[in-house]
């Protein structure tokens, strides 16, 4: 099980904050480290205010060295899908090929309000994202010296130059979701990595199952890695544990039952050791108190070594 530090900061953080929990986490040996997209926190305050996270990756493409970094997810909806897929390529080429792209249609309605953007049915949004993936599909992969087109309902490109170029040969796309219909159809069409966000560990299985499923209907044989996405709450004891659930407000119980990595490390390892029967290869741990660097060290040092 390869694990991922994945950090909330519209809650309240600033680029130096990600950094410090960033350059943490690559010393600790994480496989990656990826942020939210969001404009809007989510309870609190969310001072002093959201960071974008494409200005962040770039940031910590040159202030990082080995750790994968990725976005859980961007949303669809913030950005015109021609001009992400320069940033997205330009942080790719400035991490040296460490960038993993997950891209989701985007669902809180407030913070488009909160920042003038468009927030359209969930179906035309659907809409959208598939043409946005196929976009970002033709324009990373048109070879160099050629032009790429797209006539959809929602985009059109016209003799494109698909330039710049990743890094990477092939940039990593992450799509996730719970839906039986139109996610695991994008998933098995576009992505390299299938995500299951903050589900128990019960409900993993089956959603892994439909995306093998309709991958095997499609033809595909190269199935995406699956992951899952849970909170983290790890602590030497008990009392530790609750301390940091104090911190972040939220009830140990409450967030072991919702399927979180949460307890004693021991705890921890059981816990995602279900994950991992459930099909799981890689897990974004979602760390809330961003301030807290020994708790991403402790998980590296005492659960991550007893992982299979």
């Amino acid at each position: 099980m390869r694990l991922v530090i994945f950090t909330e900061p519209q809650q309240g953080a600033t680029y130096h904050d990600l950094l410090k929990v960033a350059q943490c986490a690559e010393s600790a040996g994480y496989d990656g480290f990826f942020r939210s997209d969001h404009y809007l926190t989510m309870g609190g305050d969310g001072l002093p205010g959201p960071t974008d996270a494409w200005v962040t990756l770039a940031g910590l493409a040159l202030q990082t060295s080995t750790i994968r970094l990725g976005t859980l997810v961007t949303s669809g909806t913030f950005r015109h899908p021609g001009p992400l897929a320069v940033s997205v390529a330009q942080v790719d080429q400035m991490s040296g090929g460490r960038v993993e792209f997950g891209l989701g249609a985007g669902w809180f309605e407030a913070e488009h309000s909160a920042y003038g953007i468009p927030f359209p049915s969930v179906g035309e949004r659907f809409d959208r994202l598939t043409e946005q993936l196929e976009i970002f599909e033709g324009l990373f992969t048109t070879p160099v010296g050629e032009t790429y087109n797209f006539a959809g309902k929602h985009y059109q490109i016209v003799d494109s130059p698909a330039l710049p170029k990743p890094a990477q040969s092939r940039l990593p796309v992450i799509v996730g979701g719970g839906g039986p219909k139109r996610t695991p159809a994008l998933a098995a069409r576009f992505a390299t990595e299938f995500n299951t966000p903050f589900k128990k560990q019960s409900e993993v299985a089956p959603l892994f199952d439909r995306v093998r499923q309709v991958c095997a209907e499609a033809g595909r044989t190269d199935l995406p890695v699956f992951s899952s996405a849970a909170v983290l709450c790890v602590g030497r004891d008990d009392a530790e544990v609750k301390r940091r659930a104090a911190a972040i407000g939220r009830e140990v119980e409450e967030m072991r039952g919702n399927g979180g990595i949460v307890g004693t490390p021991e705890q921890a390892v059981e816990a995602i050791g279900k994950y991992a029967e459930a099909g799981a290869e890689r897990l974004f741990l979602q760390v809330l108190d961003l301030s807290d660097l020994d708790h991403v060290e402790l998980v590296a040092s005492e659960v991550a070594p007893r992982l299979a």
